[in-house]
């Protein structure tokens, strides 16, 4: 064989120029919500290489959180792991990591693991790292008053739930056991609305006849708000709909009253009218408001986009970034034409940046120009709330619906969006069992679920500062025990 043809049956050595222009393009995807992870499906069968950052292992469905709170649901039923959805997806891969950096101009997002930083090239970058819960400024309420955003949330809040009945049930002094029965709602959007009412029905039909030295149904559940109205983003008539409904089950709604202080033992309320007043209390819920990832900020110092009030980003027509049209930012961390962070504007916003995307490389494979972008447009398929067992309020478009038909539809719409059979049917039995019976199977609670966010404070305390740290004290029903400890 000559020297010549043994050169030409071997292939070049694949240089680094060589290799940036034969490899795939990589779409890199931050957050595995509601925006990521059906963006990440929709590029299933494009010529694309996938990979999804995200700081928890699981793609949540945040809309079901306070069943999780509540008892109804386990956490496994609605936080499958995403490895395992797109285990099957061979072009898709999942790192583990919260993104604490991104370079528009070297085109790389830098992530973190425990001590392990991961720094992650890409092509096209879809930003859908979702929204936390906002305090409006008063980050330390958080202390005593968790949100509704993570499992953690919810796990540490049924915590703080059953545990205020174990502890009552222990409890000798009257006004401790109605400090420990009241539980407040602040916030009466549509999580604050079914959570108010989940709490009524575990008090009055779950729990009643489990205590023996006390009444479970003399729990007063208060649901507070600044807005002068139950369910604001809905029209009127839905939202006396739910109030009456809440009313008749106990729920003291009141409105106009704006939470201005916080800590273990209540909270200081100013009313419309000026009037300061105190509710003891020591378990609430916070579900008031919402703020965009962090790193909104950073796209927008970079690309001199402009931020709204909380934190997203605004973006343009086809949601991308401006001045950068391989970046695009979807869900709760964009801001278009005021569009509500709910759960179907980031599944249309990942699928059509996914679309946009999978066009584009497959004219450019094809030796064709790039298409013209075509504005995003939402398709609004209505918005739902659950009030209790049997009794909900929808609207879709003009039409609006309130008890029994829709509940069903709401029932039917969040099983379609949960993601896996076995999800699905578990969650079915699980619903069976609660709405249709005095039952929930998942009512079990730990030391360290209730504690877990005091136990934060050590963790991510500076080591210096570590011996000057006060953990604020625990709210459960193992606080005798830790007493007795000591």
């Amino acid at each position: 064989m000559s020297a010549s043809s043994s050169a030409a049956s071997n292939p070049p050595e694949l240089t680094p120029a060589l290799a940036k222009r034969v490899h795939r393009h990589h779409v890199v995807i931050i957050g595995s919500g509601f925006g990521g992870l059906f963006a990440a499906k929709q590029l299933r069968k494009a010529n694309v290489d996938v990979t999804l950052i995200a700081k928890t292992t699981h793609h949540l469905f945040q809309p079901l959180l306070y069943q999780v709170a509540t008892g109804i649901l386990s956490e496994g039923e609605i936080a499958p792991s995403t490895r395992m959805i797109l285990k099957d997806q061979d072009n898709a891969s999942v790192i583990l990591g919260d993104v604490n950096s991104i370079d528009l101009e070297s085109k790389t997002v830098t992530s973190q693991f425990l001590e392990r930083v991961t720094e992650t090239g890409y092509d096209s970058l879809i930003v859908a790292a979702g929204a936390g819960q906002s305090y409006f400024g008063n980050d330390h309420f958080a202390e005593y008053a968790p949100g509704m955003k993570t499992i953690d949330d919810a796990l540490e809040l049924r915590g703080r739930i059953i545990g205020a009945f174990d502890q009552a049930e222990l409890a000798t002094d009257q006004a401790e056991v109605e400090r420990l029965l009241t539980f407040v709602v602040v916030g009466a959007g549509p999580t604050g609305v079914e959570m108010a009412g989940q709490i009524a029905e575990l008090a009055n039909k779950t729990l009643d006849g489990a205590f023996r030295h006390i009444d479970s149904r003399s729990a007063k559940i208060i649901l507070l708000d600044a807005a002068p109205k139950v369910l604001p983003p809905f029209a009127d008539s839905l939202g006396q709909a739910a109030a009456k409904r809440l009313t008749k089950m106990g729920v003291d709604i009141q409105l106009g009253a704006m939470v201005t202080d916080l800590d273990a033992d209540g909270l200081t309320v100013k009313d419309s009218d000026g009037t300061i007043r105190r509710i003891a209390s020591r378990t609430k819920v916070w579900s008031a408001g919402v703020a965009a990832s962090p790193l909104g900020k950073t796209l927008a110092e970079q690309s001199g986009a402009e931020i709204d009030r909380a934190g997203r980003v605004l973006v343009e027509k086809d949601l991308s970034l401006p001045g950068h049209p391989e970046v695009f930012v979807v869900g709760d961390m964009m801001s278009l034409d005021k569009l509500p962070g709910v759960a179907q504007v980031a599944i249309q916003g990942g699928r059509y940046a996914a679309r946009v995307i999978s066009d584009g490389v497959e004219a450019v494979r094809a030796g064709k120009s790039v298409p013209e972008r075509t504005p995003f447009k939402y398709f609004d398929k209505g918005s739902m709330a659950t009030v209790s067992r049997f009794s909900a309020v929808a609207q879709v478009g003009p039409v609006k619906i309130t008890g029994f038909i829709a509940w069903v539809m709401w029932l039917l719409v969040h099983l379609l969006y949960i993601v896996g059979f076995r999800s699905r049917l578990t969650t079915v039995i699980s619903w069976l069992t609660a709405f249709f019976s005095r039952s929930r199977g998942q009512l079990a609670i730990t030391e360290q679920q209730v504690d877990a966010r005091r136990a934060m404070v050590y963790f991510t305390a500076e080591p210096v500062a570590a011996p000057d740290v006060t953990a604020p004290e625990p709210e459960s029903a193992t606080r005798p025990l830790q007493e007795s400890r000591a």
